[in-house]
């Protein structure tokens, strides 16, 4: 009886032990296939018909601004498993701002590598069709993280004028309108630091040579291809000519009588018929006042405009009016009384398609 009675303790054990073998075996393995599912689940969600999305950490963000981009974006699955594993990888004290691009497949440990790395893509920032500095640096605010206000003092400040010798009328002809890959959160002075790398570039030894040869400084080239640009918005092809004509022009020392740069000292963009009376207005932009180019640019000049100037034809006209046929180029003229004759033809066809202004 006794031995019987030890035999069913020893049984009842075993059993006890198997089954608690059991259960610490199932809670180990659910303990281990959760923490595997907190670190190697996808633990993204993109709408059916999206493979990635970019998110934008800002400068000086902190872990729960990380949180907050994911959230709002609606990109977490579980927002405390990634919470969990950020803190145990130390990522929550190292964040690092930019433009990530996130993909479905991503789980809490590829993505915080791919945060914690700063391992960002980077964004084409183009500019084109700019009239003045804050048009550029608005432009510019819109592709990349720093503001407008903060790029434009960085251009307009007194230090970085003089070093460049430079001041805020012609500074904006260190820009080449391109397009250009940028990092999201480039500073102000990182941006301005590689347009300075990109001008350098541009102004090659074959420019600097076109531009000896015309008499003309980078600052003035850029300065007399933006009346270019701006007399020719349509037919490119008739921009070398153009340029010819006003080299001419400054070579016998004349006034450029631009209606563009008059345009720009009324600040009136929408003018498409120049008055007599537009001419008196005071302004250093007024070529119809004053000789030689104006202060400054009246746009941020193309490439195609610069090399126009560059490369501007070689004839003997001093004046040039639209053409009648509102085709886009121009009649030319060598003297004053054939360009009168241009003049009134365009005149009559303003009149006629009642264009008083």
């Amino acid at each position: 009886m006794k031995k019987r009675r030890k035999f069913k303790k020893k049984s009842g054990f075993r059993k006890f032990l198997t089954a608690f073998i059991l259960i610490a075996i199932l809670c180990g393995g659910g303990m281990v296939y959760e923490l595997y599912s907190r670190v190697y689940q996808p633990n993204i969600v993109l709408p059916n018909n999206t493979s990635e999305k970019y998110i934008y950490i800002p400068t000086g963000a902190e872990f729960s601004d990380v949180v907050k981009v994911l959230s709002e974006n609606g990109l977490l699955i579980n927002a405390n498993s990634f919470e969990w594993l950020a803190a145990t990888k130390k990522y929550t004290t190292n964040i690092k701002a930019g433009r990530y691009r996130i993909n479905r497949n991503l789980n809490n440990n590829e993505l915080i590598n791919l945060l914690r790395s700063g391992r960002q893509n980077p964004v084409k920032v183009t500019f084109n069709n700019v009239r003045t500095k804050e048009q550029l640096a608005g432009k510019i605010a819109s592709q990349i993280e720093v503001d407008s206000i903060t790029l434009l003092n960085y251009i307009t400040d007194t230090t970085f004028l003089n070093k460049l010798q430079v001041n805020t009328d012609n500074v904006a002809c260190i820009f080449i309108p391109n397009t250009y890959e940028f990092y999201w959160n480039t500073s102000a002075e990182g941006f301005v630091n590689r347009m300075l790398k990109e001008y350098k570039t541009f102004w090659n030894s074959s420019r600097k040579k076109k531009a000896d040869e015309i008499k003309l400084n980078y600052y003035q080239v850029a300065i007399l291809a933006s009346i270019v640009e701006k007399e020719q918005n349509i037919k490119r092809d008739e921009r070398p000519e153009i340029a010819g004509l006003y080299l001419n022009r400054i070579k016998k020392r004349m006034k450029l009588e631009s209606d563009p740069t008059l345009i720009f000292a009324l600040g009136d963009f929408t003018i498409k018929r120049v008055l007599n009376k537009d001419k008196k207005v005071e302004s250093p932009y007024n070529t119809y006042k004053h000789k030689d180019l104006p202060p400054g640019p009246i746009c941020i000049p193309s490439i195609n405009a610069i090399d126009a100037v560059l490369n501007a034809s070689n004839h003997k006209y001093i004046f040039m009016c639209a053409k009648e046929d509102f085709s886009g180029y121009h009649n030319f003229a060598k003297t004053y009384p054939q360009h009168l004759i241009n003049a009134r033809k365009y005149q009559k066809a303003l009149n006629k398609r009642k264009i008083m202004r």
